[in-house]
């Protein structure tokens, strides 16, 4: 049986917008019921990365959150929101100044919703999850289009690396420092807590260094939805203009049989994809390794390299690269924050979760003189 994956045009977060498309995209699929049972409680997973507001394209937009909340209060069920975001030591109060100025909290409250700090963890495996799963009978991911540094994209299944307890984010980011180590690991709670359903922010996409303050917001005009992450971010990666198997975390999720990466056995409702693919996604500068010819790459593979760079200008001293890097790399020198390249394993945590986007990309001169 082919998996289904719905893509609906919102051109603004106009409040009526955004919930038509919403809407629609469940309506597509077969309604909210086919996923949910009335009546039950579901935990909502946006894409919250740090304390920025809707303008920045950043976090999964409040009007998609409240879209799908109102659906769900629609056939009683008592929902919860919350998510793990990029915070020093997931204190309390930095989560709750992210769900501040995302919007997140204002829309909770509105809404009359129930917004949770993921405290509380459970043991699943080799990492700690939110205890909230277990008190849900439902998961349900909204999360943000955007790339990422590492995977190059961060969409349905990566949402759920949020799902994470506290700095323990930072512990398997430092265990799991190559491309595809890290992204079993991103599968691997993609397979312990996967959600009922996935519905994508992809009104504003990001391109570019994602998925923070590095990244290009860029107009997509879409909501994607389907209950298949692997589906889903397949047809994220066609318009981005690459192939489904480019992406490490859907291909190992793919692997694993746990979704649909061949798009030719994908059911794609509402828009048709040719007429939505656009020029292609400008992607993180890291990613440009993988055009090397895989001769030259083993031969010269450890001559190309890409590296974390601070922009003093920028930097506002804040120490969030300092509590963040995992191989603690980073510091503060008098009035400087510096990086020692020797512990340096180039995650890009850094830039990840810097607010003021004085992280930037440097390449090592044979990749400059490969034009990469």
């Amino acid at each position: 049986m082919n998996s289904s994956v719905a893509i609906v045009k919102c051109p603004a977060y106009e409040p009526q917008l955004v919930s038509e498309a919403v809407e629609s995209s469940l309506e597509l699929l077969g309604g909210i019921t086919s996923f949910i049972r009335p009546g039950s409680k579901v935990l909502l997973k946006p894409n919250l990365l740090m304390a920025k507001g809707p303008e920045s394209g950043i976090d999964t937009h409040p009007e998609v959150l409240r879209a799908v909340i109102r659906i769900l209060k629609g056939i009683n069920c008592r929902v919860l929101v919350g998510d793990g975001p990029s915070v020093w030591n997931n204190r309390a109060e930095e989560v709750e100044e992210v769900y501040r100025l995302s919007g997140t909290g204002r829309v909770c409250e509105e809404e009359e919703v129930e917004l949770a700090v993921f405290e509380r963890r459970r043991w699943r495996g080799s990492f700690p999850l939110t205890a909230y799963l277990d008190e849900c009978n439902y998961l349900v991911s909204i999360p943000k289009f955007k790339t990422y540094e590492l995977t190059i994209l961060t969409g349905a299944i990566k949402n759920n690396y949020g799902l994470v307890s506290g700095t323990y984010k930072t512990e398997l980011h430092r265990r799991n420092i190559t491309v595809d180590n890290f992204s079993r690991v991103v599968v691997d709670v993609y397979q312990e807590a996967r959600p009922a359903l996935s519905i994508v922010d992809g009104i504003t996409a990001m391109e570019g260094d994602g998925p923070g303050t590095g990244g290009t917001l860029r107009q997509e005009g879409l909501i994607v939805a389907g209950a298949d992450a692997v589906a889903i971010d397949s047809v994220l990666a066609l318009i981005m203009g690459l192939k489904p198997l480019d992406i490490a975390t859907t291909r190992i999720a793919a692997e694993r049989g746990l979704g649909t990466a061949d798009i030719a056995a994908i059911d794609i409702l509402g828009e048709r994809l040719k007429e939505i693919i656009g020029k292609p996604f400008e992607l993180p500068k890291t990613s440009l390794r993988r055009k090397i010819p895989l001769p030259l790459l083993h031969i010269a593979g450890k001559l190309v390299y890409f590296y974390p760079r601070i922009v003093q200008e920028k930097c506002l001293l804040c120490g969030t690269c300092i509590a963040i890097c995992p191989r603690k790399a980073i510091r503060r020198k008098r009035e400087r924050i510096v990086i020692h390249y020797a512990k340096c394993t180039s995650c890009f945590c850094c830039q990840e979760s810097c607010p003021a986007s004085a992280v930037k990309v440097n390449k090592s001169p044979l990749a400059k003189l490969l034009g990469l």
